[in-house]
């Protein structure tokens, strides 16, 4: 680009054109974005730092926590809990939701986060990220609870997520579009490289845990069955597959130079309908996935229609170019269920 347009430069040029990101909300997507670099930071130095390992303590899914998950979730709980611009936040890493402290002021939003995403990648020097979701507060006529936060994905007001990779990227979405900003470490500062992302709606590319391949449901063999068959195959063309097991990676690969992403509901546990968190992970991705061009399903329904009946609520994830996860979805939608 001719000119280094910075993130607080595009809220401000957004908020003139379009007229949706009011002062509370922008700051918020800053603060989260100061947040992040910090996390980077942490990222970078690795055993440098003592943050590689596991942290010898279980979240709320029951999974081992690793150091970095911890101190993620603490930088940008204390990056945003004074600001004034939130209500209260939720992350993947804690049981319930944290209101803003009284001795702060509220405001009129929510943030949820998951603060590491892909953390089983850490010790392995592999790309990981934050994901984000930004919620209005509905209800001004009583304190915060985690009803608050049970919002379908299509009320978001911003989105976006933060991957730690050869480059520090921070993508985003207010509603027009998906913007990509890169972290320019002499100066500090989030550089606009990539503005109006469009996923191509075709792809010849396929992200998938094939070693659940005897768990899937007939709609995912199916589908994954005609890709691996080739050009000798129903679909005519060879496909490559491509799995890095964090999300953020995967999809930004997919936002980058498009493919589809699948995370489907498997037999290993049919009571859970799905592995992802809706809130955290699937409702943030699916927001930015629609808004350049591609779309979100949980393999009959759009994800950012699902209402969530609890915080942590999992969810089935297909997402990526247009035509491949609607021909995913028809397949689950012509399948009994």
């Amino acid at each position: 680009m001719s000119s280094r347009i910075s993130l607080t430069r595009y809220l401000v040029e957004q908020q003139r054109e379009h007229g949706h990101i009011p002062a509370q909300l922008r700051l918020l997507i800053e603060v989260v974005a100061r947040a992040c670099k910090s996390i980077a930071i942490s990222v970078n130095k690795g055993a440098l730092g003592e943050v590689l390992g596991s942290a010898a303590s279980e979240n709320v899914q029951g999974e081992i926590q690793k150091k970095l998950d911890i101190i993620s979730n603490e930088v940008l709980i204390e990056a945003n809990e004074w600001g004034g611009h939130l209500a209260a936040m939720a992350s993947e890493e804690m049981d319930s939701i944290h209101v803003v402290p009284n001795r702060y002021p509220q405001g009129e939003y929510l943030l949820l986060f998951d603060p590491l995403d892909g953390s089983s990648n850490i010790d392995v020097n592999v790309s990981i990220g934050t994901i984000f979701s930004v919620l209005r507060k509905v209800n001004n006529q009583r304190g915060i609870s985690e009803e608050d936060f049970l919002q379908p994905g299509k009320q978001q007001a911003a989105a976006g997520y933060c991957v730690y990779g050869p480059q520090t990227t921070l993508v985003l979405t207010v509603g027009e579009g998906v913007a990509m900003f890169t972290l320019d470490r002499e100066t500090g500062s989030w550089v606009l490289t990539e503005d109006q992302v469009q996923i191509p709606e075709d792809t010849k590319e396929f992200a998938i845990n094939m070693s659940n391949m005897r768990h899937w449901d007939a709609p995912v063999k199916r589908y994954i069955d005609e890709c691996l068959s080739g050009k000798e195959g129903p679909r005519g063309k060879d496909f490559n597959m491509r799995w890095v097991a964090s999300m953020v990676a995967d999809v930004h690969r997919i936002l980058t130079r498009g493919g589809v992403f699948l995370y489907p509901w498997d037999k290993r546990d049919p009571d859970k309908p799905g592995k992802l968190r809706l809130m955290y992970e699937a409702n943030p991705m699916a927001f930015l996935v629609e808004q350049a061009g591609g779309l979100a399903t949980n393999g009959r329904q759009r994800i950012m229609d699902v209402v969530p009946g609890k915080l942590h609520e999992r969810v089935a994830v297909v997402l990526g170019s247009k035509n491949e996860v609607q021909r995913v979805t028809d397949y689950h939608l012509a399948s009994p269920t």
